[in-house]
């Protein structure tokens, strides 16, 4: 892998890891429209760097969230910052058990299924449109809530499905302050990258040899932070109501993928 790739592939990672554009729908229709050979096959050692540098920008922008509920939870208290991280946990059993159990059928949707990957970006589109008309309010997530938007979560593992936009949508539309639900949805995703990370490096599958470290560097900054401005900007999207541009986005790019799939 090239810089120049490195430096594309880190950007890409950085920006649809928290823009409600789904990074999977995108990159199987990059390899309908390039063809598998002309999109350069990012090494597993490669991915779980960029991971980690999505991971790391969304801990920096909430350092003081996640500091206070460390601090909280060290009183070994019930108080709101224990509950809020009992809530994450929550959220995370959806996704556990679909990563742990259909691991196999879901890679088998990745394999240039534009048809779906359309209909998905369809169903994106209509979340965020329907969030974004949702009424703000100052109801904080509930347990019961947690488990429901963990649920979008797993369900976001489909290639068209954004996780942001799945996950703040449904917090949105089950009542819950937009601001709040913005937080929920980024905070709950790192506890998964890390376990992911830890799974992939435990497998024995990454290979140190003839890696190209430099590009493994620059690949980490520019996810990092590409990973900082959208994680930011996200957050002023949501809170003023502007989801209706990504909604507009998907949609139309869904069509367009429909439209390809059935001409093909």
């Amino acid at each position: 892998m090239n810089i120049i790739d490195a430096i594309i592939l880190g950007i890409i990672q950085g920006l649809t890891e928290f823009l409600p554009v789904s990074s999977s729908g995108h990159l199987e229709l990059g390899k309908a429209i390039l063809g598998d050979n002309s999109v350069p096959e990012e090494s597993l050692l490669f991915t779980v760097v960029l991971h980690f540098a999505t991971a790391l920008s969304t801990i920096v922008v909430f350092r003081k969230d996640i500091l206070d509920l460390i601090k909280g939870a060290l009183k070994f208290k019930w108080n709101d910052d224990l509950q809020f991280i009992v809530k994450i946990g929550i959220s995370m059993i959806p996704a556990v058990i679909v990563g742990l159990f259909f691991e196999e059928q879901l890679e088998a949707l990745f394999g240039g299924n534009i048809l779906l990957v359309g209909c998905m970006l369809i169903v994106t589109a209509l979340l965020l449109f329907l969030a974004d008309k949702a009424k703000d309010t100052n109801k904080k997530v509930s347990f019961a809530n947690a488990f429901l938007i963990g649920i979008s979560q797993a369900i976001a593992m489909l290639p068209g499905i954004s996780r942001s936009g799945s996950t703040i949508s449904t917090s949105v539309l089950l009542g819950n302050d937009k601001t709040k639900a913005a937080r929920f949805s980024f905070l709950m995703v790192v506890p998964l990258i890390f376990g992911k990370m830890a799974k992939d490096v435990l497998s024995g599958d990454i290979s140190l040899e003839s890696q190209n470290f430099t590009a493994l560097s620059i690949g980490f900054v520019a996810a990092f932070v590409a990973g900082l401005f959208a994680c930011t900007w996200m957050i002023a999207l949501v809170k003023k109501s502007k989801l209706s541009y990504f909604a507009i986005y998907c949609a139309v790019v869904g069509v367009i993928a429909i439209a390809v799939a059935l001409l093909n």
